[in-house]
């Protein structure tokens, strides 16, 4: 009988990973990292169902790839909270997966060693013990949905999730988020095409069958129940920004003829700021004056923050790393970070009691 070398032509190994249950079991869910999951998700469902007035700020590093400086964010993270607590839920980003268009770093989970060694197995756990630390502190977390199988390790995890913008308009993850247990922050496509996005929230919102993964690890078929929290993230595109008044009149309209709630998040990064951190302020500010100015369709924001200011290439030599600054996208510092938060909080403290107000 003649052999053929058919499948996995370009495959070179495959190689066990550890199951979601495994993992779970080896790194479990504490009362104070659930009690901070659950209550994070129940405030971000009582803003977008206008029952609490407060905007929600999804904050922190592009990409987290040192988890000591993660958690000394998050630290400083959670004493500015309880001080804008009354105005604002901060939610705080932690992203482990990057889309790449090409090549270049993959994130956290893929390369933890940020030396294309690939340790793709503790990459999970590292990120999964990451998530718990911060939880422990009672910070909701944020974070990007990008692989389909990343959410059976970490979902337990997550307050809020995005789908960026080049994978909106990916049937897999329009799929994956009708059975996500968070709300979903769905961005316009990067020719700032807003329709990808309310299309996202149309199909995540009916009930799908899929191939996954159980928390046995075995191939599975994946039955939901929809996901009635999505939202559109305005985050430009195509060079331009589309954070301005006229810009999300139109994503008003745009979502009331689909006969969706007019929820809007806006991205204080990417094409909004030119992808230069230093206008991050600036988009923050007009958000905040556009609620102040009556606006109920915008319910959070989501910046780009760390504790040193810009970006950094990833040297050969590790060791030389900047402490505390993004190895992916540029980030504001922390000195403005809080002071962008603590003039938004300001501003709405005299503005929230009318929010709600019919």
């Amino acid at each position: 009988m003649t052999t053929f070398h058919i499948e996995n032509v370009n495959v070179t190994s495959f190689e066990t990973m550890p199951t979601p249950e495994s993992l779970h079991a080896q790194l479990p869910l504490t009362d104070a990292a659930g009690n901070a999951v659950m209550q994070g998700r129940e405030a971000l469902r009582n803003i977008l169902d206008r029952k609490d007035p407060r905007l929600f700020v999804v904050v922190g590093p592009c990409s987290i790839h040192d988890p000591v400086a993660g958690l000394d964010y998050a630290r400083r993270l959670k004493k500015l909270q309880e001080e804008v607590k009354d105005t604002m839920l901060l939610v705080m980003r932690v992203y482990f997966e990057k889309p790449r268009t090409t090549t270049g770093w993959k994130g956290y989970i893929n390369d933890p060693d940020m030396d294309d060694s690939f340790h793709i197995e503790r990459g999970m756990a590292n990120a999964r013990k990451f998530l718990l630390d911060v939880c422990e502190l009672g910070l909701p977390t944020a974070t990007e949905a990008l692989d389909p199988i990343s959410p059976q390790y970490l979902g337990d995890l997550i307050a809020w999730t995005a789908i960026g913008a080049r994978t909106t308009e990916s049937q897999t993850h329009r799929e994956m988020s009708s059975g996500l247990s968070t709300p979903v922050g769905f961005k316009n496509g990067t020719d700032g095409d807003i329709g990808i996005a309310i299309n996202a929230i149309l199909s995540a919102s009916h009930p799908h069958s899929f191939l996954g993964i159980s928390g046995q690890g075995k191939v599975s078929i994946v039955r939901t129940s929809g996901n009635r929290y999505g939202h559109v993230v305005l985050r430009g595109g195509d060079g331009r920004p589309n954070y301005d008044t006229v810009s999300v009149a139109m994503a008003e309209q745009a979502l009331q003829k689909a006969k969706l709630p007019a929820s809007i998040v806006v991205d204080c990064s990417h094409a909004n700021s030119f992808k230069n951190p230093d206008l991050q302020p600036l988009v923050m500010a007009d958000v905040v004056n556009q609620i102040r100015s009556g606006n109920k369709s915008l319910v959070g924001v989501m910046i780009e923050s760390n504790i040193v200011g810009g970006k950094q290439s990833i040297p050969e030599d590790l060791s030389k790393l900047v402490y505390g600054c993004s190895v992916t996208d540029g980030c504001v510092g922390w000195d403005t970070t809080e002071k962008m938060l603590r003039d938004a909080d300001a501003v709405l403290r005299d503005v929230l009691p009318g929010r709600l107000a019919r």
